[in-house]
Parts: C-alpha cells; structure tokens; sequence
C-alpha cells in the first residue's frame, strides 16, 4: 500500500502517534499543528512589529512637523500648531533642553531632532528584534 503525502499518516498503522511527513522530493514537514503554531507566531510578531513601526513614525513626524513649524516661525495662535508643539512637547522627554544655544530655533532643532532620532532608533531595533522573535 503506497501512502498518499497529502493525506495524514494512519494513526493505527504508526501506533498511535503522529509522525513528521515525507513530501514527494524526500523533506520532512512538521505537523500541521507546529506548522500553524509557528505560522501564527510569525504573523502575530509581524504585526506587532508593523504597531511597533506605526507609532514610532508617526511620533517622529509630530517631532519633525514642529521643528518645521519653529523654525518657519509659524502662527503658536493657530490650533493646528499649537496642537504639534504640545505634542512635541510630551514626546520629547528630557530631550528639550539638554543643548541651550542661543539662537531658539536651533534650540528646537537640535533637541527635538535627537529625540526624534532617538524614537526613529529605538523604533527600528524594537521592529527588527521583534520580527526576528516571531
């Protein structure tokens, strides 16, 4: 009796117990059950990594759009700024005063741009670590 690969070996006929598969060029696959343990895993992780992503880009924008409206001199009265700098505000950490220049613009673009770098770093290491768990 010759034994169909797509078909799942006769638990009698293996005593019961479940066996790794021969496929047709002779490579041996797990059961369907790791197989999908595995393959759920991955993409949990993938998208854990992609949530992951998300939010540190758009944190790095909101730092980014409030260096450009800063050094723009855009309108603070306006919602739409003011909105980007007291959230660039609560992004930044201890990051907005750790270099004092004496020109504010540069004060800005040098403080929030290393936290922003600091997201954009931290976010790709937490991406990468992630994917590769998974």
């Amino acid at each position: 009796m010759t034994e169909n690969p797509d078909r799942p070996p006769d638990r009698a006929a293996t005593g019961g117990h479940t066996t790794t598969r021969t496929e047709p060029g002779g490579e041996h696959r797990a059961p369907r059950t790791r197989r999908s343990l595995t393959a759920a895993r991955r993409r949990t992780a993938d998208v854990l990594a992609t949530v992951i992503s998300v939010i540190t880009t758009v944190a790095v924008l909101i730092l980014a759009v409030h260096i450009v409206f800063v050094a723009f001199e855009a309108n603070t009265a306006n919602g739409i700024v003011s909105w980007f700098s007291d959230r660039a505000t609560d992004l930044s950490w201890q990051f907005k005063d750790i270099f004092q220049p004496a020109d504010p613009k540069l004060e800005v673009a040098v403080n929030y741009g290393l936290a922003a770098l600091v997201y954009l770093l931290i976010g790709r290491l937490l991406t990468n670590l992630t994917r590769r768990l998974g």
